[in-house]
């Protein structure tokens, strides 16, 4: 039976907008200690000036009509309605590649790299290294529908993947993703050897083939990333704590103030980017207040952290019980928060393809997207045809 499939076009209603301008302009900001610049969580004085430019010079309409010049549409999967973007290549045998977004991410993440990866002539690359890009967002994010009741977590996500794929027509595809987008890729590897041609990580999960043996061989950069790592765990993952045990307490408060949802996601931002603290060097507003719009207008930031609190009860966050031997490409930024040394990669994945950058961090296809469309173009090269 074909998949049910329906157009789709963002039009927030203009009562929903009114309603964001009267809550930002009602924010009560709290106090913070002095001289506690993001050393307490978001800074108090960014914050403000964020919510203000939020109020007064953000323009929503300019970029829902923009993004809706991309191809768009909802598919029905396993009884939900997933928004999907989807790109056609412009070569002569473009590759299927399906990729997945993490949080605080959103399809958003990639706009500077669908023309790149689609249409590669066009901006300067070879058209034999188009994609068919294929860009869901996964359920409870954005604008696809959140699941109601208990399981959905990464590898839920990964199968209803593969059947969205084999309804758009692909039976044999690749697949890209980090953050969680890494986690469902990597499942989709395992899980699924003979659909997949290959995937490419830009943040990379791996363990040990041998946990007693782990540190054995390894370089001083290995030990300062696995520090970086360690001190990750012990510093920056409260979040993760409380959006894997109790998301529904969260998810009141977010939902309910702009400002709040914004310092929650903010500090994400730039905590996990290589922008030496400079959030606005790598960023405009813009950019990171329209992320922040497709949590705040579909409702959907506390489905969105449901998906941590499924996969931890799950004991999938992180995956561990994984091989996958699908050919695998990885994009090593210095930046991201999880860089496991290439050994541990080569213990988990069957690694083709291996590359370290100079500069970037955790949302590399927004920092350096023109790095990592040619690390995914050079993984995916000798696997075509």
């Amino acid at each position: 039976m074909a998949m049910e499939t329906r157009p789709f076009t963002i039009d927030i209603p203009e009562t929903v907008l009114q309603d964001l301008q009267e809550r930002l302009a009602r924010t009560r900001f709290p106090g913070e200690i002095a001289g506690a610049d993001w050393g307490y969580g978001t800074d108090l004085s960014y914050l403000r000036d964020l919510v203000t430019f939020w109020k007064d010079s953000y323009d929503w309409r300019q970029h829902e009509t923009r993004l809706n010049q991309l191809n768009q549409f909802e598919a029905r999967v396993d009884d939900l309605w997933v928004h999907v973007v989807h790109e056609k290549g412009t070569g002569p045998a473009p590759m299927p590649l399906c990729i997945t977004h993490g949080w605080p991410g959103s399809f958003v993440e990639f706009e500077q790299i669908l023309g790149p990866l689609t249409n590669p002539a066009a901006h300067g690359g070879d058209p034999a290294d188009a994609f068919d890009v294929i860009l869901p967002s996964m359920p409870g994010y954005g604008f696809s529908e959140a699941a109601t009741t208990p399981g959905m977590d990464c590898e839920k996500i990964a199968d209803m993947w593969v059947k969205l794929m084999r309804g758009l027509g692909y039976d044999h595809f690749a697949a890209q993703g980090g953050d969680w987008g890494a986690m469902v890729t990597g499942m989709l590897g395992s899980k699924y050897p003979e659909e997949l041609i290959g995937i490419h990580l830009n943040m990379v999960v791996a363990f040990p083939g041998d946990p007693a043996k782990a540190l054995e061989g390894l370089s001083p950069e290995d030990m300062a990333a696995l520090g970086d790592l360690d001190h990750f765990q012990k510093q920056e993952t409260g979040y993760q704590q409380i959006q894997g045990t109790k998301p529904q307490t969260l998810a009141y408060g977010l939902n309910d103030s702009p400002a709040g949802l914004a310092g929650w996601i903010i500090e994400k931002f730039r905590t996990w980017s290589d922008c030496d603290g400079d959030l606005e060097s790598i960023y405009t507003k813009d950019q990171l207040l329209t992320n922040i719009m497709l949590y705040w207008l579909p409702e959907s930031i506390g489905s969105s952290v449901h998906l941590y609190c499924e996969s931890m009860r799950a004991g999938k966050f992180p995956p561990t019980d994984y091989r996958v031997e699908v050919p695998t490409g990885a994009a090593i930024f210095p930046q991201e928060i999880i860089r496991p040394p290439r050994a541990w990669i080569e213990d988990t994945y069957n690694l083709q393809h291996y590359r370290t950058f100079d500069k970037g961090g955790h949302f590399a296809a927004m920092e350096q997207p023109a790095a990592l469309v040619e690390s995914i173009r050079d993984h995916f090269r000798p696997l075509r045809g």
